[in-house]
């Protein structure tokens, strides 16, 4: 079985975070969507990946999978209960205090759906990195 080089793998997995993380700041400082709980706690999960996950890239270790992989497994949990909540509850909040996300779409996607397919995206790099390592 041939060895996957596993640095390109978590570059992609760096690149899905920042996007992630730069795509909520501007949802919330630049169109103003004012964060709910939940979004908050995807945000705990999702922004220390950029730094993780990046240093792991520069420095080509695949280990990361160990304290990277909690955090995107955990946000992907998050993630999908609040994608579920948006469309069981069918309302214009998803949890206490409103939350803008259910105003904004893009592609017909939320922003906790969003939100998913980067924790989704995340997870795979890492579980490709583990493979590969």
């Amino acid at each position: 079985m041939r060895r996957i080089d596993t640095r390109p793998v978590l570059a992609a997995g760096t690149l899905v975070a920042v996007v992630a993380t730069a795509g909520s700041l501007y949802f919330s400082e630049v169109l103003g969507l004012i964060p709910c709980e939940l979004c908050w706690y995807q945000r705990i999960l999702m922004y220390p990946l950029v730094l993780v996950v990046g240093v792991a890239a520069l420095e080509d270790r695949p280990d990361v999978y160990r304290s990277a992989l909690p955090l995107s497994a955990l946000g992907t949990v998050v993630a999908a209960y609040h994608s579920y909540v948006q469309v069981a509850v069918e309302s214009t909040t998803c949890t206490v205090g409103g939350c803008g996300s259910v105003q904004f779409r893009l592609l017909g996607l939320t922003i906790p759906n969003l939100s998913l397919v980067a924790f989704v995206l995340l997870s795979l790099a890492l579980v490709v990195a583990l493979r590969g390592r």
